[in-house]
């Protein structure tokens, strides 16, 4: 929520590198391990300079502030709130034995590199192709507006 409600850009962007050290944190109560040290890797670590870098770039200026209009203590007291009670739930499930428990081997079997590739290229072949392919169709376009404004500039 402070990533979203932050007036600063690269305030915003440190919480977005919290939220993704948190995500990893859930990665590791779910036994992947590999997922985990991705998400701290890849997203909190490289993609987060590139973020920090283009904001840095732009130089933005400061917008219109959202504060005025919305009454912040309240809402985040009613978020925290939903917050610490989603919490208690799931640890009064947890010492009830509602919530499911995985044997040692399917929590060993969740989190592996191959069980990651296995479902990846198998169950999952045509997403990844398309997501691959709109990644690369949007780094050429990132490049021609950019080569397309510096033109312009000129």
């Amino acid at each position: 929520m402070a990533m979203v409600f932050s007036n600063n850009t690269v305030n915003s962007a440190l919480y977005l590198v919290l939220h993704m050290l948190s995500v990893s944190g859930f990665y590791l109560l779910l036994q992947a391990q590999f997922l985990a040290v991705i998400q701290i890797l890849v997203y909190a670590g490289a993609i987060m300079v590139l973020f920090l870098f283009v904001i840095m770039v732009l130089n933005l200026g400061d917008d219109e502030k959202i504060q005025s209009k919305i009454n912040f203590k309240e809402f985040f007291a009613i978020i925290l709130g939903i917050v610490v009670l989603s919490q208690l739930l799931y640890i009064a499930g947890g010492y009830t034995g509602i919530l499911p428990e995985l044997s040692v081997e399917q929590a060993m079997a969740v989190g592996t590199v191959e069980a990651i590739g296995d479902e990846l290229f198998t169950t999952f072949l045509l997403p990844f192709e398309v997501t691959a392919i709109l990644l690369t169709a949007a780094v050429v376009g990132a490049m021609l507006l950019a080569q397309k404004t510096k033109n312009v500039e000129d």
